[in-house]
């Protein structure tokens, strides 16, 4: 994403987020888990290069129930969603089956109150912004911290 958004989105996860908890930087989740097939690098590297960076709006503060998060809306995001959905369906879980609902997490793993203390407080001064995706990131869970394997920027190769 953007460098600012990121930037801003990471700030936010350092103030909020349980530190024990936070292995990530902040970030769009498309899938869950993915099959650990040759394939899924194939398509993604595919689909990168013939995608154009596009714009996402951060729309509103939401509740995670034990979290914050800001709702990510976007058709370009929600086509490329459904596009690898498709082609990988019989391979997905039954949660990445399902139709997503974007968001960037802030915070998460934390007493209802304490979700809501924070969302009522961004709230007061929040306005919409929008921001650029650039690509995509394959990462792999292990079981706590997550191992980075590969970038896929739009309209460019596949780096490490």
């Amino acid at each position: 994403m953007t460098p600012s958004a990121q930037e801003y989105f990471n700030q936010l996860r350092q103030q909020h987020f349980p530190a024990k908890r936070n292995y990530l930087d902040a970030h769009l989740t498309l899938f869950h888990a993915l099959p650990d097939e040759p394939r899924i690098v194939e398509d993604l590297a595919n689909l990168a290069e013939n995608q154009q960076p596009f714009e996402v709006t951060a729309q509103t503060i939401v509740s995670l129930g034990g979290g914050t998060a800001f709702k990510i809306i976007s058709p370009e995001l929600s086509a490329l969603h459904q596009k690898l959905q498709k082609g990988w369906l019989e391979s997905l879980t039954n949660q990445d089956r399902q139709k997503r609902n974007f968001h960037v997490t802030i915070q998460n793993k934390v007493e209802p109150q304490e979700a809501k203390n924070l969302q009522a407080e961004m709230a007061r001064d929040f306005q919409p912004f929008r921001f650029t995706v650039h690509g995509i990131q394959l990462w792999r869970y292990l079981d706590g911290p997550w191992e980075y394997l590969m970038k896929f920027d739009f309209n460019k190769s596949t780096f490490d």
